[in-house]
C-alpha cells in the first residue's frame, strides 16, 4: 500500500514539475478555498459554497495529475 502511494506522488510530482502554470493554477485555487474558510466567516454569511467550490477545484486538479497520461 505504501508502495502504491510513492508511485502515485511520484507521478504527481513528476506533472506538476512539467506544467508549473497548471501546478501555480491548482494550489492559487486551495489556498482561495482556505483563506475563505479562515477569513470570510467573520464578515460574510455562507462562506462555504465558494470555500468548497474552489477548494473541488483544487481537489478535482490534484486528481487530474493522477489520471493524466504521460
Amino acid at each position: 500500500m505504501l508502495k502504491e502511494y510513492f508511485k502515485y506522488r511520484k507521478k504527481a510530482i513528476v506533472y506538476f514539475k512539467n506544467h508549473p502554470e497548471y501546478n501555480a493554477c491548482v494550489h492559487v485555487l486551495g489556498g482561495i478555498a482556505i483563506g475563505i474558510l479562515i477569513a470570510v466567516p467573520l464578515t460574510f454569511p455562507h462562506p462555504l459554497r465558494w470555500a468548497f467550490v474552489f477548494g473541488g477545484l483544487s481537489i478535482a486538479g490534484h486528481l487530474y495529475t493522477l489520471a493524466a497520461k504521460k
